[in-house]
């Protein structure tokens, strides 16, 4: 009993540390809605028109980064769907084998029925011991969430959360609200920063308040900048940070752009098609986590095609991996990908020819 106790102890301290960077996070925050409401907005500005747009402004800019960093920390990661987990027959069956190859051999059976395409590097089933499942493609086991994650992108330590499927969306936005957010304080904050150095603000906590909070504003705005860019281009080459570092393997090799669809439609992929939804944190990403459609050259020719001849991972075949049917507007992605790809299986027919 003892080292289970200690372990359930050190399991809890762990668990209260990682939110200590979200705490930073949340002080940081507080202490500048006081610094720009209080000192700077209603303490130094004294044009009662300039007062209140900066507030209305502030706010709105203020209550959309609030609802998108609530979002991205609160937000579950999505995991692997029961299909993907192995039967206690089949753990059985695994558990008896000893030889790698003859546990490959398993694995190859029940990963025919399911819609993975991606390998090891060594062209092995992606198979986690600890969950006991084939990994879908784009998913991988967070250490820190001790769970395999949907399109697992990376483990944030600012919102003691993994960013993936299921909140990727929000992770996004919390960014680009962040970015404003610190932008519209350095701009509006700026020419009062400037009176500061001219010794033009009246002698009180107000003016020190205004220097913290510009210096502060503008370092943020560098960070958030550049990681905000990063992430842009991610979407738009439709990877991962895991997939940026380390390309997927699919049957015939590696391929960095193995789920590039082209630039509109990895867009869409993160925000959905219903453009309303774009700049509110409401989950509106297409297609389930656990398939994605890639090009011709990444399909396995041991899996079973469908009766079509499509070319994308999942696009028919793992319709019923999802939990609820999909709206109109989140399957459009995966139609007309299907008419894009047979419309160039068509063009190199005509070239052959």
């Amino acid at each position: 009993m003892a080292p289970t106790g200690s372990r359930t102890i050190r399991n809890g301290c762990e668990r209260v540390l990682y939110w200590i960077p979200v705490l930073f996070i949340v002080l940081i925050v507080a202490w500048s809605y006081y610094a720009y409401v209080l000192q700077l907005c209603v303490d130094s500005i004294k044009d009662t028109k300039e007062k209140v747009g900066y507030l209305l402004v502030y706010h709105l800019i203020f209550i959309m980064f609030i609802w998108t960093y609530w979002q991205t920390i609160f937000t579950k990661p999505m995991t692997p769907l029961k299909e993907f987990h192995l039967s206690h027959a089949d753990k059985e069956l695994l558990q008896r084998e000893d030889r790698e190859e003859s546990q490959q051999e398993i694995l190859r059976r029940i990963a025919k029925d399911l819609p993975i395409y991606t390998r090891t590097n060594s062209g092995a089933i992606r198979f986690c011991e600890r969950c006991q499942l084939l990994k879908p493609d784009r998913s991988h086991h967070c250490s820190v969430c001790d769970k395999c994650v949907l399109k697992m992108d990376h483990h944030c330590p600012w919102v003691n959360n993994c960013v993936g499927f299921s909140n990727y969306k929000f992770f996004m936005q919390f960014l680009a609200y962040s970015l404003l957010y610190c932008l519209f304080i350095t701009a509006t904050d700026f020419q009062y920063f400037i009176k500061f150095w001219m010794n033009k603000l009246p002698d009180t906590q107000a003016k020190f308040h205004i220097l913290f909070l510009f210096f502060s504003a503008s370092m943020f705005s560098v960070s958030l900048a550049a990681l905000f860019i990063y992430h842009c281009w991610l979407v738009c080459k439709n990877r991962s940070t895991l997939e940026a570092v380390r390309s997927p393997v699919f049957g015939h090799g590696t391929d960095k752009n193995g789920f590039s669809l082209g630039f509109s439609k990895n867009f869409l992929q993160v925000f959905g098609n219903e453009s309303k939804y774009w700049p509110v944190p409401v989950f509106s990403s297409l297609g389930d986590g656990c398939s994605f459609p890639t090009g011709p050259v990444n399909l396995d020719p041991e899996q079973p095609s469908s009766p079509s001849g499509s070319s994308l991972n999942g696009a028919t075949e793992a319709r019923h991996f999802y939990p609820k049917p999909l709206r109109e507007s989140q399957s459009r992605l995966l139609i007309s990908a299907h008419s894009w790809s047979e419309r160039d299986n068509a063009t190199d027919k005509d070239r052959g020819q």
